[in-house]
């Protein structure tokens, strides 16, 4: 009911009416906050009768003089549902859970208010369906202070900021470790896509498919049909005086020096292990020795015959075939001393390089199957050849005032000019792609191609045209007149001052005529006449 107190009317309840959530009665707010103190109090001095005063009614003895402290812990245990509803406790140090009501300021119609979308009572409680956003929709607005991060990103704090980050790519070889922090993969290892894992990285090598190896592995074939033609004939037309004018001993040595040359590149190009790396440490250098090595000696025995007939008709010393054969071989063996003492050094292996091509773009780095055979290594096993082969030049500039013929000099110098040339051309191309990423490819298809090169112009220029006369000009290979050991050296010396026409001996009748008499002579205690049938040069 109601009453007028002069001013306005004041709701009184009736003795019948309860105060409660369905009441029409609207009490002060903090009313409930004492209701529920009371009830606390009064459930803690129940719990307390009950366990000191079991099954009397009132107090008893133990309960005439409260514990304060006792009643404390009675308080703090108390648990029961308010007037409001809504649960009363307390926790470890004695407070009330917190109890907050959740407002959104809305507008709707031309009006505003604050409307309750949730609560938050141990957690919150959200009513997304009353939620309103700018605009007027329901849809909830993306974060700009904690947008999540995508996978690969680590959370870079906000100074100050717990609950604020900036997210941050994993870039590069690293990959996220936590949510927090990126770290580096192994060395042989890279990121995945995303950056959340490492994964191996791919082992590539030299394929014979590649572009890059059938360009080598081409002209080693043609080489080594042309160097076995080139054998062939020499075994098939052996005894004739073109065969035996050009030396047929070392002739086979430097053939032999020519077909390892070619067969290098299958070497280089087979994928590399334990076998193929110890076969690329001998073969790579060792046709280069021996073809050099025969070169050598070849000039070097022209050189010395040419300056002792200079002075005197007797025969240097070490020029026969089988001191030719002894010189050579010594020349080759320090190179297989050399390589022998580096497997003892460092025995061969196969190695993967990850740092050939690790490229700033994870994706494309590579690791590089290879011999563990460095830029160092390769310079000393190229080494003894490039000095055999520049003495050979050497020679061959001394004996360059040799009528061509009376020897092989000058086609020696063209070949070992020639032989420079490719070399120098291979040394800058080389080394100057040690920083490319593609180091594996161009420096094995330029190593192979030099090699095969200079195999190529030894074999062009000093077999090619002797078996051009023996094959399709026959009635130049044939034995001419005899001359005495004099006649010839005088001949030779002569035709410095006096040059020859070049058709007049077209298979080097001079030049045959010179070297197998000295040879006769150093085997035999008097002069004597030399013919075709046993000479080599």
């Amino acid at each position: 009911m109601s009453e007028f107190n002069g001013d306005s009317y004041i709701y009184v309840p009736l003795d019948h009416e309860r105060i409660g959530q369905d009441s029409i009665y609207e009490q002060e707010g903090k009313v409930q906050f004492v209701v529920d103190a009371v009830y606390t109090m009064a459930h803690a001095l129940h719990n307390m009768h009950k366990e000191l005063c079991p099954g009397k009614v009132g107090l008893c003895s133990r309960m005439e003089t409260i514990n304060g402290t006792m009643l404390l812990n009675f308080i703090r245990t108390v648990k029961f549902t308010g007037i409001a509803g809504t649960p009363v406790m307390f926790n470890e140090n004695g407070d009330a859970p917190g109890r907050y009501a959740i407002y959104q300021y809305q507008m709707k119609n031309n009006t505003s208010g604050y409307k309750i979308i949730g609560h938050w009572a141990d957690m919150l409680h959200l009513n997304t369906k009353d939620m309103r956003w700018p605009g007027g929709t329901r849809q909830v607005p993306q974060s700009i202070c904690s947008q999540p991060c995508r996978p690969g990103e680590r959370k870079k704090t906000v100074k100050g900021v717990s609950c604020c980050w900036h997210c941050e790519r994993c870039d590069g070889y690293q990959y996220q470790a936590d949510t927090y922090s990126c770290k580096m993969c192994d060395f042989d290892l890279r990121p995945n896509k995303n950056h959340t894992a490492c994964e191996v990285i791919p082992i590539v090598k030299l394929e014979w498919s590649s572009p890059w190896a059938v360009i080598p592995v081409l002209i080693a074939v043609l080489g080594i049909m042309a160097t076995l033609f080139v054998v062939v004939t020499f075994i098939r037309y052996n005894d004739t005086p073109i065969v035996k004018a050009s030396g047929r001993e070392l002739s086979y040595v430097l053939l032999t020096g020519i077909f390892l040359c070619y067969a290098t590149t299958f070497i280089m190009i087979s994928a590399p292990d334990v076998g193929i790396c110890s076969m690329r440490r001998i073969f790579l250098g060792l046709g280069m020795s021996i073809s050099y090595a025969a070169l050598l000696t070849k000039t070097n025995r022209i050189y010395r015959i040419f300056e002792q007939g200079k002075m005197s008709v007797s025969a240097p010393r070490f020029i026969s075939p089988a001191s030719q054969l002894v010189i050579t071989f010594s020349l080759i063996s320090v190179q297989l001393l050399g390589v022998c003492v580096w497997f003892g050094v460092d025995p061969s292996k196969a190695v993967i390089n990850y740092e050939d091509q690790r490229t700033s773009n994870p994706d494309m780095a590579r690791g590089v199957l290879k011999c563990d055979i460095s830029d160092l290594s390769l310079i000393c096993l190229l080494g003894y050849s490039m000095l055999l082969m520049v003495t050979c030049t050497v020679y061959a500039i001394k004996t360059r005032g040799v009528p061509e013929t009376f020897n092989e000099a000058k086609p020696i110098g063209f070949t070992m000019y020639t032989t420079c040339i490719v070399w120098l051309a291979f040394i800058p191309i080389f080394f100057g792609t040690s920083q490319s990423t593609e180091k594996m490819y161009i420096q094995t298809t330029t190593l192979t191609i030099s090699v095969s090169l200079s195999a190529s112009v030894s074999l062009g220029m000093l077999y090619m045209p002797k078996v051009y006369v023996v094959l399709f000009h026959p009635e130049q290979n044939v034995p001419k007149r005899k001359r005495s050991l004099k006649a010839v050296v005088t001949a030779a010396t002569m035709s410095n001052k006096f040059p020859t026409k070049g058709g007049i001996r077209p298979n080097g009748e001079a030049k045959s005529e010179l070297c197998e008499s000295l040879e006769t002579q150093a085997l035999a205690t008097k002069q004597t006449y030399i013919s075709y049938s046993n000479h080599a040069i």
